[in-house]
């Protein structure tokens, strides 16, 4: 038996044990379809489902480690379902055609870059000016 804040730390689910524990107390991580709290005892079988951003992903828990080891050996600790698999691949493929919505942005306030080429060009000579007033 381990406590499931801990696990998802090991298994490298999360940065940090605050970290799961903020999620798990959010509401974002269940156990066996029940809603869970940092310190419940999981053990190998126990099915975890947790969302990471946009995807939900469901592992089924096939090792307990105390301690937090390299990536490899924290993938021993899980086995992903089909079905989540299949969700998170169809997500990726979503994410990956549709356009980011700042690409489409053509105007807008000018960077530093583009205030000097605009000085550079003319027009108005903001540079003389000890006010923004209209008035000469």
């Amino acid at each position: 038996m381990m406590r499931l804040d801990k696990w998802l730390w090991a298994a490298r689910f999360y940065k940090t044990r605050t970290l799961a524990t903020d999620e798990i107390a959010k509401g974002r991580v269940r156990v066996n379809s029940l809603e869970a709290k940092p310190a419940r005892d999981i053990k190998a079988g126990d099915t975890v489902a947790m969302r990471q951003g946009p995807v939900t992903r469901t592992v089924v828990i096939r090792a307990l480690s105390l301690q937090r080891g390299a990536a490899p050996v924290a993938q021993q600790l899980y086995e992903e379902t089909p079905e989540s698999l299949r969700l998170r691949e169809a997500t990726a493929e979503l994410r990956r055609l549709n356009n980011e919505p700042a690409a489409s942005i053509e105007h807008g306030r000018p960077t530093k870059r583009d205030r000097r080429n605009m000085d550079k060009a003319g027009g108005k000579n903001w540079g003389d000016r000890w006010s923004a007033s209209v008035d000469p």
